[in-house]
């Protein structure tokens, strides 16, 4: 039993030692450098680990969007409808019309030119 006992304690105080710092001041800059690298260390390995979990969630998002695009219903057919035939007298008008919009268009932009290509003052 004493000797169980010493045992336990044996085991313990390994742990526990190795959780103090040293006394010597090269030891503790090399203890603490240890404790910067394992802590950098782990940080890496969560960053790794969030930038996978990261490509998962999009690979399975655009998987998701396919299965739900695949499962769309496709838009029904609808032909084209071919222009209405109108009188000559109704081509006439629209012709007319075409014309009236062209010359009002010209007419703004050569306003426009007109006030570009004025000299100086």
């Amino acid at each position: 039993m004493a000797r169980l006992l010493a045992l336990a304690v044996l085991l313990a105080a390994g742990p526990a030692a190795a959780q103090v710092a040293p006394t010597d001041a090269f030891e503790r800059h090399r203890w603490q450098a240890d404790r910067h690298r394992m802590e950098m260390d782990r940080l890496r390995a969560r960053a790794d680990q969030r930038e996978a979990e990261a490509r998962r969630h999009a690979l399975e998002s655009r998987l998701t969007r396919m299965e739900i695009e695949a499962h769309r219903q496709p838009e029904p057919y609808i032909p084209t409808t071919p222009p209405a035939l109108r009188s000559p007298e109704e081509e006439r008008a629209a012709r007319e019309a075409a014309a009236a919009r062209r010359r009002a268009t010209a007419e703004g932009v050569g306003q426009i030119d007109a006030w570009l290509d004025r000299g100086p003052n």
